[in-house]
């Protein structure tokens, strides 16, 4: 078996896939790529068994077809250090032997079978549902809601981003108790009402190689499975199991304090502010009177205190708020307007933060975050 293949254009394909391939694999050919060639397509293969990447490259000059595991770290260490030109690899399939050709010189590498390399599950006919989805209204479901996911290895349902397709938009929702993310388009939708809960990690990786992606990405999953088809990748991935929790139910309705004002502005406010808060609680008191907004923090251990007065329009009755600065800054870094509008209902309530203006009307954005009880 033997191809030609540029040096940069592969190492931009494993880089793509390499980052599911993990440090504590328990089936030791998971430390490799599989390539599997195949009339003139070189199929390349990574997985850590819960989520599998699969790029493809079509290539002019090949020969023979067959399949093999080649270990992934000292592939990418050689191809990082090659200038753009022509590789010739030589694989002889009976002892695995591996053999790279540069323009100066040979590289040889061992591989293993690539039979022994884990099958891909399927997806069961009588539980499939499809549809496709504009690439970069997937990108942003991804990048809107990820930040929101919990490390919880008791309530894994909140490690994921539950997708939820229906016949008149698509809603991303993620949640880690503390904070709740609520993204919606009603410019995508699927043939039947069907759900799915996508884990954290295959959620970051399509995050990295969505934007290079235009057009459609094509979507298949059961109860188990989920199968991503994109114009150079294939993302397979495992599915939570579990219900999710009711989020609708979170989200309070009746908010009669609003609260519009300059994102940036309240963002470096807080950043300042927020040092001078207890490290562990990382709190922060938001005071409300009139069109000012006093942003405070204080460490009583260590005797510092700060705070800054912000304008604002900001429409009901006085009132102070603690959030904790940490969850409230990801929050706003992660608002795209230039101003948030905030409504608030009492200060045992959920805040929730919206995007002041919107580019496309199809989008609705809404992102919740729980008070923090502040000490007399």
């Amino acid at each position: 078996m033997k191809f030609v293949v540029s040096s940069t254009e592969l190492l931009g394909h494993l880089q793509g896939i390499s980052k599911v391939i993990s440090t504590k694999n328990t089936l030791p050919i998971l430390d490799n790529f599989l390539f599997k060639l195949e009339g003139g397509n070189l199929e390349i293969t990574a997985s850590d068994l819960e989520s599998t990447l699969i790029t493809k490259m079509s290539l002019e000059n090949t020969d023979g077809e067959g399949s093999i595991a080649i270990p992934a770290r000292i592939l990418l260490d050689t191809l990082k250090e090659f200038s753009e030109q022509p590789l010739t690899f030589e694989i002889n399939l009976e002892t695995m032997a591996v053999v790279i050709s540069s323009e100066k010189g040979k590289f040889s590498i061992v591989g293993q079978n690539g039979v022994d390399f884990p099958v891909l599950p399927s997806i069961k006919e009588d539980k499939k549902v499809a549809f496709n989805i504009d690439a970069d209204i997937l990108l942003s479901g991804i990048s809107k809601t990820v930040f929101a996911t919990a490390d919880d290895e008791l309530r894994p349902v909140m490690g994921g981003i539950f997708v939820e397709a229906g016949t008149d938009k698509i809603t991303f929702v993620a949640s880690d108790a503390h904070k709740l993310v609520r993204y919606q388009r009603s410019d995508a939708h699927s043939e039947e009402n069907a759900s799915f809960i996508l884990p954290k990690k295959p959620a970051s990786l399509m995050k990295n190689i969505l934007p290079k992606e235009e057009g459609k990405v094509d979507l298949e999953f059961d109860d188990k499975n989920a199968f991503f088809s994109l114009s150079e990748y294939k993302v397979v991935c495992r599915l939570v199991e579990g219900n999710y929790p009711n989020y609708n139910s979170v989200i309070p309705t009746n908010n009669p304090r609003k609260i519009r004002i300059d994102k940036i502005e309240l963002f470096n406010t807080l950043k300042r502010v927020s040092v001078f808060s207890n490290q562990a609680s990382n709190l922060v008191k938001l005071e409300l009177t009139g069109n000012q907004i006093r942003v405070s923090a204080q460490d009583i251990d260590f005797s510092i205190s700060a705070y800054e007065r912000l304008n604002c329009e900001y429409e009901g009755e006085d009132m102070e708020i603690g959030f904790k600065s940490v969850f409230l800054l990801e929050i706003l870094s992660n608002l795209e307007s230039s101003d948030v509008v905030i409504e608030l209902a009492d200060p045992t309530r959920a805040g929730l933060f919206l995007p002041s203006e919107t580019d496309n009307e199809a989008e609705d954005v809404l992102m919740l975050l729980m008070p923090m009880m502040i000490n007399a």
